[in-house]
C-alpha cells in the first residue's frame, strides 16, 4: 500500500490545505511542505532498503493489484520498478522546490493554489506507477485540470490564452490516446476473450497493419505533445511564460517527463512493429527539435521564454535516445530526465526571483547585476553551465551517454544531434552576459537570494554535481527495468546506416507465449 499512499497523501493534503487556509493564514504552504517531505522521506528509505537488500536487481520492486470495476476489467493496479522509482523521487524533490518558490510569491487564494499544486503532483505520481491503462488515463487527465487552474488563476498577463492553449493541446491529444487504449482493449478481447486494461496482459497483443500504426500514433502523439516534441511544442513557451514560478517548475521538471515515460513504457513495448516502422521519422523530428529549439532560444529576450525553448531542444535528445532503443541510450535518457528537471527547474526558479525583484523578464532591461546580487549571479552561472552540458555535471553525462547510444543505432543522427550542443553553449552564456554583465541598468537596490531561495537552489545544485561525479547509483537503479524492456522488445531501424530496411521485432517469450514475431 506504500505506492497508494504516495498518491493519496498529496491528494488528501491538498484538500486539507484548502480547508485549513480559510481558518489559519499560512497553513496551506506548511501542509504542502509536510506532505511532500514525509513522502520523500519514505522514498529515501525505500531506495536504501532496496539497495541494501539487492531487490533492485529485479525489474519490479513492488506491485499492488486491487479490482476496481471488475465487469470492465479495470483494476487499481500500481507497480514500481527502478525507472518509476527514480521519476517519483524527482517528482517529490521538485514538488518541494515548487512549494519553496511559492512561499512568498502566492499571496491570494493560497489554499486553492496548494490544492492544485498537490493534486498535480498526485496525478504525476499516479502516471509513473499505473499499470492499468484505464487508471493511467485517469491520472493522465487528472494532471490537466489543476495545472490549467495554476496557470489561469495565478499566471501573468496573458494567462487565460496560455492556459486554454495548454488545455486544448493536451486534451485533444489525450483523447487520441483514449481511442487507442479502447482499440487495443477490444482487439485483445477479440483475440483472447478477456476484457482487460492490464498493461502486462496487453503487451503481447498482436496488432499489425493499419490498426497497429493508428493505435501507436494515438499514444505517440499524446506523449509527443506533452514532451513536447517538434512540431507539437507551440503550447509550451506560452504556458511557461504566463505560469507562476511553481507552475513553470512543475511543467518543465515533471509534466514533460510524463511524455518521455509514456514513450518508454507504452509506445514501443505495446506496438513494437509500428514503432520500428516510424523510428527513423521520429528520430529525424527529434533532431529537428534539438536544433530548432536551440535556434529559437537564441532569438528570445524574455528569460522564461528562452528557457522554455531550451526544453524543446533538451527533450529532443530524450526522444532521440528513446527511439534508439538500446540500454545505453535509455540510461542516458533517465539521467537527462533528472538533470533537465533540476537545471531547467532552477533556471525557472531564478527567472521568477528576478521577475519578483525587477518586475520584468526582459533580458534587454537587465545587465550589470553581478555585483548587485552575487549569490544569484553565481547560481545562475552554474545552472546555465549545467544546461549547456559542462563536463563534471549530470547534464554532460546524460547527453554524452544518449549520443553514444544513438551512435550505435544511427551515426548520422548522432552527428546531427551533436550540433545542438553548440547552440546550447551560446544561449546559456547569452543569459549570463545579458543579465549579469555590462553596465548596471537598475538604479534601485535589489535584494539577493534569501536563505529559503538559496536552500532550494543548492539542493538542485548538489543533485547535478552528484550525478555528474557519481551517476552509478542511478544507472544501477534503472538498469534492471531498462534491460527488461530492451530484451523484451528489440527492433532494427529501417534503412539507417546500412541496416536492413526490413524492420524486425522480437518479443520476449514471456510476453508472446513463447512465440517470436517478425514484422512482415
Amino acid at each position: 500500500m506504500i505506492m497508494a499512499w504516495l498518491i493519496l497523501i498529496p491528494i488528501f493534503c491538498g484538500i486539507l490545505a484548502w480547508i485549513l487556509d480559510r481558518r489559519i493564514t499560512g497553513s496551506a504552504r506548511w501542509t504542502a511542505l509536510v506532505a511532500l517531505s514525509s513522502n520523500l522521506g519514505v522514498l529515501c528509505f525505500l531506495v536504501r532498503s532496496f539497495t541494501v537488500s539487492g531487490v533492485t536487481q529485479q525489474p519490479y520492486l513492488m506491485d499492488l493489484d486491487i479490482p476496481w470495476i471488475s465487469s470492465a476489467g479495470i483494476h487499481f493496479h500500481l507497480a514500481m520498478d527502478g525507472l518509476s522509482l527514480v521519476l517519483v523521487l524527482l517528482t517529490h524533490l521538485l514538488g518541494l522546490v515548487a512549494v519553496l518558490s511559492s512561499w512568498k510569491e502566492i499571496r491570494e487564494k493560497e489554499g486553492f493554489f496548494y490544492f492544485n499544486l498537490l493534486w498535480v503532483l498526485g496525478g504525476i505520481i499516479g502516471v509513473f506507477l499505473s499499470m492499468d491503462l484505464f487508471l493511467f488515463y485517469f491520472f493522465w487527465e487528472m494532471m490537466l485540470i489543476p495545472m490549467f487552474f495554476l496557470i489561469s488563476v495565478y499566471g501573468h498577463e496573458n494567462r487565460i490564452y496560455a492556459s486554454v492553449k495548454f488545455f486544448l493541446f493536451t486534451q485533444v491529444s489525450g483523447l487520441l490516446m483514449l481511442l487507442s487504449i479502447l482499440g487495443l482493449y477490444f482487439v485483445h478481447a477479440d483475440i483472447t476473450g478477456n476484457y482487460t486494461f492490464n498493461y502486462f496482459e496487453l503487451l503481447g497483443t498482436p496488432v499489425s497493419g493499419i490498426f497497429g500504426i493508428l493505435f501507436m500514433l494515438g499514444f505517440l502523439v499524446a506523449f509527443a505533445v506533452k514532451l513536447p516534441a517538434f512540431p507539437f511544442h507551440t503550447w509550451l513557451p506560452d504556458a511557461h511564460t504566463e505560469a507562476p514560478t511553481a507552475g513553470s517548475i512543475i511543467l518543465a521538471g515533471l509534466l514533460l517527463k510524463t511524455g518521455a515515460y509514456g514513450m518508454i513504457r507504452f509506445v514501443i513495448p505495446l506496438f513494437p512493429d509500428a514503432a520500428a516502422a516510424v523510428s527513423k521519422t521520429v528520430m529525424v523530428l527529434a533532431v529537428a527539435g534539438i536544433i530548432y529549439g536551440a535556434l529559437l532560444a537564441l532569438s528570445q529576450t524574455d528569460f522564461k521564454r528562452l528557457v522554455a525553448y531550451t526544453s524543446v531542444s533538451h527533450m529532443g535528445f530524450v526522444m532521440l535516445g528513446i527511439f534508439a532503443w538500446n540500454t545505453l541510450a535509455l540510461q542516458g535518457v533517465v539521467i537527462q530526465l533528472i538533470c533537465h528537471g533540476l537545471s531547467t527547474g532552477a533556471l525557472f526558479f531564478l527567472a521568477g526571483v528576478l521577475k519578483d525583484r525587477l518586475h520584468t523578464r526582459d533580458l534587454n532591461k537587465m545587465g550589470g547585476l553581478w555585483a548587485a546580487v552575487p549569490k544569484m549571479a553565481v547560481l545562475t552561472l552554474f545552472f546555465a553551465l549545467a544546461s549547456l552540458g559542462l563536463p563534471g555535471l549530470g547534464n554532460f553525462i546524460a547527453e554524452f551517454t544518449i549520443l553514444l547510444g544513438v551512435f550505435k543505432a544511427d551515426k548520422i543522427m548522432a552527428a546531427a544531434a551533436s550540433a545542438g550542443l553548440v547552440g546550447a553553449a551560446v544561449y546559456s552564456l547569452w543569459i549570463i552576459q545579458s543579465a549579469f554583465h555590462g553596465p548596471l541598468t537598475i538604479k534601485e537596490t535589489i535584494a539577493d537570494l534569501s536563505f529559503r531561495e538559496t536552500t532550494a537552489l543548492v539542493l538542485m545544485l548538489l543533485g547535478l554535481v552528484w550525478l555528474g561525479m557519481n551517476p552509478g547509483p542511478v544507472f544501477r537503479m534503472a538498469q534492471p527495468s531498462l534491460d527488461h524492456l530492451t530484451r523484451s522488445v528489440s527492433f532494427e531501424h529501417p534503412g539507417m546506416c546500412g541496416v536492413s530496411s526490413k524492420p524486425v521485432t522480437c518479443l520476449h517469450p514471456e510476453y508472446s507465449g513463447g512465440t517470436v514475431h517478425a514484422a512482415p
